[in-house]
């Protein structure tokens, strides 16, 4: 052994989202000068830096260099001690590599993001929204749910009410509006409400929603019974007290006044009156029965009309795969790129995309049918940088038979690293598979392993220098 090595110091700590920095020390004991190149192994080297990268020593002398260690504010850099090593190869003799190791702790943080989908729900008797919980820490979050609103007006069924969730994970919960008191003719209410997820020791995170109370009767069917009883009523008030009036048609010779005693002559029957002649019988209207001759005089033919075509969207797509096969599950989608626009629709497995066009996906199209609607969010290139998850847009949820749309189509719109998918809410299993750039198809990943806490899969990468080219999904 012509080298000597020491870390100092051998066990350090650090946060997510900051740096620490570690010095090895290395004496050459040979008798060459040597050069030697180093190198981090092991779960921490993609957060590490070595400088300088390699050290050149006269025999008996000594050196130091830093290794700085930077694990991002993610759920990525799972807190906890972290081993490591430190590859060292001298030049002259590569074979005697020494591998000196250490050991790193990172903190945790906690961190949680809420929404509920959607966010404004109607009903007459109850509301059904879900509320999507995101661990954004990298240790497992604990919280419990519950609802309110001011003036009680609405009760709270949670189904779980508390839920575990691992780092970079999240959960759907199921919740039931419904409202203490009936409206049973009027015009629809806001029932503004909060749904607060409280951890352990920290402030709530209260998500705002609301719930629109529609009357049992619309307004319009009520004004129309008022009006209809009325006229009935009127009606019957008519009928009972018009007295009925018989007038006869016979013609009467009007009497004349006289004086005395003697009583009238008897009238003298009227004359017949004499028959009408019959009219005369109309002709018949010429009958306009003429067909156009093709090629005629002045004639150049039927003119062919033009329609506008129908853009073929992913819903379209499975509505045209759901009357093909109207008691199969399906799931239609497409995508969008930032040079060429929308893809075709495939459906079923198909691929949606170019694997290895280079082109950058900005939005994925989905629908789905017999799945009890589809939804999902995309992971866009993060501006900053960093491989740190990205969402800049909201959850997006469709029932069977219309569209999602994750991501964006504007002309300066980020590129997706991926995307979350669910279909039926979660209570339903959807598989996917990504071509990503520079690499190849990720394999094909499904959502219903039953001991999985979380109601849909993600599609993609998490590097950010890299993006996805095409989609294929099955539900």
């Amino acid at each position: 052994m012509n080298l000597w090595t020491s870390l100092e110091p051998a066990s350090a700590t650090v946060d997510p989202g900051d740096s620490t920095t570690v010095r090895l020390r290395l004496r050459n004991t040979g008798d060459v000068v040597d050069e030697y190149r180093f190198e981090v192994v092991g779960s921490l080297a993609p957060w590490a830096a070595v400088e300088p990268p390699s050290l050149r020593l006269f025999p008996g002398t000594t050196g130091t260099v830093e290794l700085t260690f930077s694990p991002p504010r993610t759920p990525d850099a799972a807190a906890g001690p972290h081993p490591y090593a430190v590859k060292v190869t001298p030049t002259e003799h590569p074979q005697a590599t020494t591998v000196p190791e250490g050991n790193l702790t990172v903190t945790p943080f906690t961190e949680m993001r809420a929404e509920l989908v959607p966010p404004t729900v109607k009903g007459r008797f109850r509301g059904r929204p879900r509320l999507a919980v995101d661990n954004l820490g990298n240790t497992k979050l604990t919280a419990s749910v519950r609802g309110s609103d001011n003036g009680d007006q609405l009760s709270y069924d949670i189904s779980p009410s508390n839920v575990q969730i691992e780092p970079g994970r999240a959960a759907f919960l199921k919740a039931t509006l419904k409202p203490r008191q009936i409206t049973w003719i009027g015009s629809a209410a806001d029932r503004p409400y909060t749904m607060a997820v409280q951890r352990s020791g920290a402030v709530p995170l209260d998500v705002a929603g609301t719930y629109v109370q529609r009357s049992v009767l619309p307004r319009w069917l009520a004004a129309f019974l008022s009006v209809l009883l009325a006229l009935v009523i009127a009606f019957v008030m008519l009928w009972l007290t018009r007295s009925p009036r018989v007038a006869s048609t016979a013609t009467e010779k009007p009497q004349e006044t006289a004086v005395g005693t003697l009583a009238p002559p008897s009238p003298s029957p009227l004359p017949e009156a004499p028959k009408a002649a019959p009219a005369p019988t109309a002709a018949p209207p010429a009958a306009a029965t003429q067909e156009a001759d093709e090629g005629g005089a002045g004639g150049g033919g039927s003119e062919e009309k033009k329609t506008e075509t129908e853009e073929r969207t992913a819903a379209t797509a499975v509505r045209q795969k759901a009357a093909e096969e109207p008691g199969e599950r399906h799931i239609c989608y497409r995508v969008h790129t930032r040079d060429h626009g929308w893809s075709d629709a495939a459906c079923d497995g198909d691929t949606a995309g170019t694997p290895g066009s280079g082109d950058q996906i900005t939005s994925v199209n989905v629908a789905s049918s017999k799945t009890d609607g589809s939804g999902g969010n995309a992971m866009t290139r993060n501006p900053a940088g960093t491989d740190e998850q990205h969402f800049p847009y909201t959850w997006q949820y469709a029932v069977d038979g219309t569209d999602a749309y994750l991501g964006s189509t504007e002309k300066d719109a980020l590129w997706l690293r991926g995307f979350t998918i669910a279909v039926g809410g979660g209570k339903t299993s959807v598989c996917e598979s990504t071509y990503v750039h520079d690499g190849d198809w990720l394999p094909m990943t499904c959502d219903d392993n039953p001991d999985d806490d979380y109601d849909f899969t993600y599609a993609g990468t998490r590097d950010n220098n890299l993006w996805i080219e095409a989609v294929r999904l099955n539900a």
